[in-house]
């Protein structure tokens, strides 16, 4: 394969158009993540480490660092080695097939023509009843209060089939995107872009990151909107514009950033992200962890009991105040 080395510019895009992405991450021992992933971006895991793939395997990038590039990129990313060990590295897999996913959902066949503004006002609020707000109060477990809570400040939106729109916004407050969550669909809207999703008073000083806005609602829901804190969450993104809105918040007077992230690898990676910029604002700092894998199963878990007990006797989704008033804050 040392020839590779001195091969023309056109044997490179040859290389570049044979060899997918998806087949260096599943030499490398990475695996897909069915739940995490969508047609347009292929969610890898391995251990702690996650790339996602884009342009039909052409691209990637790490959505925890700045990392991103083509098929040779990755292999210098992955095996620490030079562009011309990422030829022959690359040159190997011609020929290897990657698995390819099984998908329940067909995929959008053009984009949207609306601007992510008037798609977003197109859409209504949930309201009770609704499938969006019985997939909230029924499958996440969310209480009543929370819900309203997003709703007056503009944050949640009906989806499809009964999925939840969770509105992102910058630091001017205008929206850039939403989370998509539901009970068989997850994703980020198209033509979007991740900032944070923000739950909370706008002069907050302590600021709970979480990765989804699930799992900012039900911290919130758990500590009873903490009076001063503003509930967040990243999308599972790492970009440019989430580092800055998050360094714009830790740069405040009095700031407390709190890493409410997964307790898993995934989320001990971020919390060492958020760490690092708290760091860097001199600003406080605090590792907040679920007792289970995320905060939305924390809440599932001490309220599921009594609405099992509740569902017969009276319909609804209205989460009894006890269960959580009676848990200690853990902020």
């Amino acid at each position: 394969m040392g020839a590779l080395r001195a091969m023309e510019k056109s044997d490179v895009e040859e290389l570049r158009n044979r060899v997918v992405c998806t087949a260096v991450l599943e030499q490398a021992g990475f695996a897909v993540d069915q739940k995490e992933s969508t047609k347009r971006a292929l969610k890898f895991r391995r251990g702690a480490e996650i790339i996602i793939v884009i342009h039909n395997g052409k691209g990637w990038f790490d959505p925890l660092s700045e990392a991103k590039g083509d098929v040779f990129s990755l292999v210098e990313h992955l095996e620490g080695v030079r562009f011309v060990e990422a030829l022959d590295h690359v040159a190997d897999l011609i020929g290897f097939v990657a698995s390819d996913p099984v998908w329940t959902k067909a995929p959008r066949k053009h984009r949207p023509d609306l601007s992510i503004s008037a798609r977003w006002q197109s859409r209504r609020s949930p309201w009770p009843g609704s499938t969006t707000w019985r997939y909230l109060c029924g499958e996440r477990r969310l209480p009543e209060t929370i819900i309203r809570a997003a709703i007056r400040q503009d944050r949640l939106r009906e989806g499809p089939r009964g999925s939840m729109w969770a509105a992102h916004t910058d630091q001017t407050g205008a929206l850039t995107g939403w989370e998509e969550r539901g009970p068989e669909w997850r994703g980020f809207a198209t033509g979007g872009a991740k900032v944070l999703f923000r739950l909370g008073p706008v002069d907050a000083i302590r600021f709970c990151v979480t990765e989804a806005a699930i799992d900012a609602m039900s911290l919130a829901a758990i500590e009873q909107l903490q009076p001063g804190s503003l509930y967040l969450s990243t999308g599972g993104g790492w970009g440019p514009a989430t580092v800055a809105a998050i360094r714009t918040l830790a740069a405040g007077n009095g700031a407390l950033l709190v890493a409410a992230t997964d307790n898993n690898g995934q989320g001990d990676v971020y919390a060492g992200r958020l760490e690092a910029v708290a760091m860097e604002a001199g600003c406080g700092f605090e590792r907040l962890r679920p007792a289970a894998d995320d905060w939305n199963e924390d809440l599932r878990a001490a309220t599921e009991p009594e609405e099992e007990r509740r569902r017969d006797k009276k319909p609804g989704c209205r989460m009894p105040a006890g269960r959580v008033k009676g848990e200690a804050s853990p902020g």
